[in-house]
């Protein structure tokens, strides 16, 4: 694989986001009904009542723009509205909701703004001093929201991905230095919230890229470390199924990989299935196209 060892920035962007949004947001809606606290223990994500979906995105919206109106709003439903956002890939949108609310102190905003933060550096059309930047600030944000809550399940997981794409910038023996904090973080994610398809997927993206570690990093790796990192793509394949059997077609790339990582092991016959599946995905999003576009030049070279 060429490039560093843990380029994870084109992992992740949501569970949310990868299915159809309408779809999605009709389940929040419902799901609120049948619970009475969705923010119990930090998994807000999961439960949530979403508004009537022009309601939010014209009406409300345009309160959470004035900030006289801001501070009125309880945390509940802040937060709803930036799930609801998120789920839309409303990117800028949600960026200036929570961006004022950058000095609150709680864990649930902190990581949201980490992963929006990350998310705004990543857009096609961000300059590169300004993606470095806002890379070094969705770090110090999910640095904050572990500080504040430990057993925050999302503060870990965005904390190892902030952590990786900082690596970017520090050069391959910073990137793979950090390569076991990031696998610790995402294990522990993992522990607080084993049903997590999205911390699921990084792992086996983990496993991957040191399965596929060039000879030349794996040098530096031995450099670095007494015993450096190391996986299978067996490891890989067993981490993307998992989260295909947590939420079956939650991700695009997660099917990508799927499919890469089994023409890696020459099982063309389920490299094939995977990476049509992956062809077949509704392209919703940027990273939807890519993964699409990917799948289809391999399949082409299979024959």
């Amino acid at each position: 694989m060429a490039g560093t060892a843990l380029t994870l920035c084109r992992t992740v962007l949501s569970v949310s986001r990868s299915k159809n949004i309408r779809t999605r947001a009709f389940y929040y809606w419902t799901a609120a009904r049948r619970t009475a606290n969705p923010f119990k223990s930090g998994r807000a994500s999961v439960l949530l009542g979403i508004p009537a979906l022009s309601l939010l995105g014209h009406e409300l919206y345009q309160r959470v723009q004035r900030s006289v109106m801001v501070f009125a709003l309880d945390r509940e439903e802040v937060l709803e509205q930036a799930d609801y956002l998120y789920s839309c890939a409303e990117t800028d949108k949600l960026y200036q909701l929570l961006l004022q609310h950058k000095d609150r102190d709680d864990a649930e905003f902190l990581w949201r703004l980490a992963r929006v933060t990350r998310d705004v550096a990543l857009l096609p059309d961000t300059a590169p001093e300004k993606k470095k930047q806002l890379i070094y600030e969705s770090l110090e944000c999910a640095k904050r929201a572990l500080d504040k809550d430990e057993t925050c399940f999302a503060a870990h997981k965005w904390y190892a991905i902030c952590l990786s794409n900082v690596g970017d910038y520090e050069g391959i023996k910073v990137k793979l230095g950090n390569s076991y904090v990031i696998k610790d973080h995402l294990l522990r994610a993992l522990e607080l919230n084993p049903k997590d398809a999205t911390s699921l997927h990084i792992l086996g993206y983990w496993c991957f890229s040191f399965a596929d570690l060039p000879w030349y990093q794996r040098k530096v790796a031995a450099v670095i470390f007494a015993t450096p990192p190391t996986s299978t793509y067996e490891e890989a394949v067993e981490y993307f199924l998992k989260a295909e059997a947590v939420d079956p077609n939650f991700y695009s790339m997660n099917l990508l990989m799927l499919g890469k990582t089994y023409l890696r092991m020459n099982n063309k016959e389920q490299a094939k299935l995977w990476l049509t599946k992956a062809k077949e995905y509704p392209p919703l999003t940027h990273e939807d196209k890519e993964a699409h576009k990917e799948a289809v030049d391999m399949l082409n070279s299979l024959g």
